[in-house]
């Protein structure tokens, strides 16, 4: 058994999001971003398929030359290789659950093109 909490030690960074790996399981990885208002990540794309969830805040979520706006609750899965994007309009904690073959690295590099 493996448990996290997602609320739990939260930090905001005043220039980028944070990145924390909440726990690894036999098939995926946990991660937790947290935003502050008007932070971003940049267009991107995984490896592998992913699956966000906003778990508190709101994320404009740029994909297939779209905006969606996602709220507290809302969820969305991509498909391998899709390009993303998102934006803050409300501090936010996001969930981003990743297949254990991709890193955390690759997300911590995707906020560290930031700077």
């Amino acid at each position: 058994m493996i448990t996290a909490s997602i609320t739990e030690n939260i930090n905001y960074k005043e220039d980028k999001p944070a990145i924390t790996l909440l726990m690894e399981t036999d098939v995926t990885k946990e991660i937790r971003i947290v935003f502050k208002k008007d932070q971003e990540m940049k267009e991107h794309s995984a490896p592998k398929p992913i699956v966000v969830e906003i778990f508190e805040g709101e994320i404009i979520f740029g994909v297939n030359t779209k905006e969606l706006h996602l709220k507290k609750g809302d969820l969305i899965a991509l498909d391998a290789n899709v390009p993303h994007n998102l934006l803050c309009k409300k501090d936010a904690i996001v969930r981003l659950t990743l297949s254990k073959l991709d890193t955390i690295n690759r997300v911590n590099n995707v906020v560290s093109e930031l700077k």
